[in-house]
């Protein structure tokens, strides 16, 4: 899988709800740090900064989906939501169901948890399960 496929296959579970900037670094974040081997990753580069992983190539890909019709971005007041239009989440699902059992499993309940925390509980749990990725956090949780 490419990056595009991935940002898809991952963001398909959520049925066209949408992702806040923490909620994708993170989302992606997850899938590189345990799944990459059964997605061809790692796909990004994640380093610790503000407030957790994070790697500009995340908006780059999601840009980029968005200029093929296949990712809507929302602006919000100083940032941007990011979710599947109807070819990206129809395009989400195909690249999900071929992916093996343990991928598709382990990103339905990634996108659930990013999406079910708040930005304060996300960025808390992720430092307490990848502690080196709080080095350069402006973020005290």
């Amino acid at each position: 899988m490419n990056q595009g496929e991935i940002v898809l296959a991952a963001m398909a579970p959520a049925d066209g709800a949408p992702h806040t900037p923490v909620q994708v670094q993170k989302l992606f974040f997850l899938i590189d740090r345990n799944i990459a081997e059964l997605v061809d990753g790692p796909h990004f580069d994640f380093h610790p900064w503000n407030y957790g992983p994070f790697d500009k190539a995340v908006y780059a890909a999601l840009r980029e989906l968005a200029s093929e019709g296949h990712v809507d971005m929302i602006p919000k007041r100083s940032w941007m939501s990011y979710k599947l239009s109807v070819s990206g989440q129809e395009l989400g699902e195909q690249l999900l169901d071929g992916l093996p059992p343990k991928a598709q499993e382990f990103m339905k309940k990634a996108s659930r948890f990013v999406r079910q925390l708040t930005f304060t509980q996300l960025v808390s749990a992720i430092y307490k399960a990848y502690p080196q990725m709080r080095a350069n956090s402006v973020f005290q949780s």
